[in-house]
């Protein structure tokens, strides 16, 4: 499927409010293909709308929808379903899935081979939250467009 740009009501997208949403195959390309489409979706935000996006936004969510799709298509059976919205000063990534089990930070351990996706994220958004759905559960992250959001760059950690 490819990645249709809505705003909000379902409506052409405005400066502040932009949004695209994206099945994503269950192949292997379709974390490569996230990641590609979330630039993308950063870049004409910038070229197309005016908003300003930092390098470090940009990196960080590549970093970001390139974790949340690789752990979808690990352990969930299924579709995967990507949103990506601009609120305001951030960049709003939405990944659902159809496995219900809820993600859990494992304490950090720098002998530990692997596994430290959801601590990586969770260090680099400004917000954090799961919620189940009927089927599955979705994770939304929020990340500042601008490099340093009201002087204080922190993670969050999950509600």
């Amino acid at each position: 499927m490819e990645p249709v740009p809505v705003s909000e009501d379902g409506t052409a997208p405005d400066e502040r409010t932009l949004q695209m949403a994206v099945a994503l195959d269950g192949d292997d390309t379709s974390i490569a293909r996230a990641r590609h489409l979330a630039a993308d979706f950063l870049t004409r935000a910038q070229t197309e709308h005016g908003l300003p996006v930092s390098q470090r936004a940009m990196d960080f969510t590549r970093l970001v929808v390139s974790e949340l799709v690789t752990n979808a298509r690990k352990y969930a059976p299924g579709p995967v379903a990507m949103d990506l919205r601009i609120i305001g000063e951030a960049v709003e990534v939405v990944v659902w899935d159809s496995d219900p089990a809820l993600p859990v930070a494992r304490a950090a351990d720098a002998g530990r081979v692997g596994q430290h996706g959801l601590e990586i994220v969770m260090a680099v958004v400004q917000a954090f939250e799961v919620q189940r759905e009927p089927v599955g559960k979705r994770i939304t992250v929020r990340i500042a467009l601008l490099d340093d959001p009201g002087g204080a760059l922190t993670g969050r950690h999950p509600q």
